[in-house]
């Protein structure tokens, strides 16, 4: 490790912010060694803050019929070789309820950007599980709406909403991204969503397609400014039905050295160890953990249409990964000196 980078993770480790030629030069110049001191330090704050707790939440994939055509999604509305789906309100409801019995306090309901989910129905849902189960918080990753939308949302109990920015470079953005999607239409989404009251969440892919250290490094400046109650990264892994299907897939190496990064520049985050990382490794969430995530998403949706929810290739969907599996998990979790939480597990400020 350079003089240079010890003296970069230690201002790091003292503002909580780099400038964005300095975290470029970070990411840059990375060594296994200053991997394994960012990784104990972000540990090490997490620890601090919520002590060895992991916290759990259900998570309910409503539909992969989705309007847009990312360049990298397999959900994408181009790719006719996708079996579509889309979940009643009661099927929904019915994984809530199994959530509930499991002991999740946060059901997350996420999905395609499917018309079929208007404001009236998707309130119905969220006064609904909010009735039957006060104690819980409802996460929404529903994509870009009006702020007319998200007010209603808002206004019928949603507590948090998870929205990637997915890059925080207009150019880059604009090479991931049909003419039809707009970055400056992302960034007004996620400021609609601050103002309006939501615990926010906002994140990249690690290792998606033109992707630079320059712009990663305009990610984490995006994330210092922001400073979003939740981030989600993982790395990008290509799916075969889409423009970038012979694209390499990112690396764990770098998706563990930038969560330690954000976990330093957020020490509150609430910052998952993804089902991405778990597909590209075995043991890839354990990493994650280890390198300073808190938060881990088991899926509750039925087992019927979890293979269909396939927005890169070899997505895991059934197994430890499975709600149903809470105790294989919890016991991974155990054996790197991490305890499974089920409950709200809101932000700590």
């Amino acid at each position: 490790m350079t003089e240079q980078i010890n003296a970069l993770i230690g201002k790091l480790l003292d503002e909580h912010r780099l400038s964005a030629k300095e975290y470029e030069a970070l990411i840059a110049g990375r060594d296994a060694e200053a991997a394994e001191i960012l990784a104990g330090a972000a540990s090490e704050v997490s620890r601090r803050i919520y002590g060895n707790a992991i916290y759990f939440r259900g998570l309910i994939e409503i539909s992969n019929i989705c309007k847009n055509n990312c360049l990298y999604c397999g959900i994408r509305r181009g790719n006719t070789d996708c079996v579509r789906y889309r979940l009643t309100p009661e099927e929904i409801l019915e994984c809530a309820d199994e959530g509930y019995s499991l002991g999740f306090r946060t059901i997350v309901m996420q999905g395609g950007e499917d018309p079929y989910y208007t404001d009236e129905m998707v309130c119905s849902l969220i006064r609904e599980i909010k009735r039957r189960h006060p104690d819980c918080a409802v996460t929404l990753s529903l994509g870009e709406r009006s702020r007319e939308s998200y007010a209603a949302l808002r206004e019928a109990g949603a507590d948090r909403y998870l929205l990637r920015h997915e890059t925080a470079n207009k150019a880059h953005y604009a090479r991931l991204h049909p003419a039809e999607m707009s970055f400056d239409n992302r960034m007004r989404c996620l400021r609609d969503l601050r103002e309006l009251g939501y615990q926010v969440g906002c994140g990249f892919m690690v290792g998606s397609p033109f992707q630079t250290n320059a712009h990663i490094a305009e990610d984490l400046k995006f994330i210092e400014e922001f400073q979003p109650e939740m981030c989600g990264i993982g790395p990008f892994i290509p799916h075969e039905k889409t423009p970038f299907r012979d694209h390499p897939a990112g690396t764990l190496e770098l998706t563990c050295f930038l969560l330690s990064v954000i976990r330093l520049i957020c020490p509150t985050t609430l910052l998952p160890a993804t089902t991405a990382l778990g597909t590209i490794d075995p043991l890839g969430r354990e990493k994650g953990i280890l390198a300073g995530a808190n938060v881990v998403m088991p899926n509750l949706s039925p087992t019927s249409v979890r293979k269909k929810y396939e927005l890169y290739d070899g997505k895991i969907c059934t197994g430890d990964e499975s709600a149903q599996c809470v105790r294989c998990m919890a016991a991974r979790m155990e054996s790197i000196g991490y305890r499974m939480v089920v409950d709200r597990g809101d932000v700590k400020k």
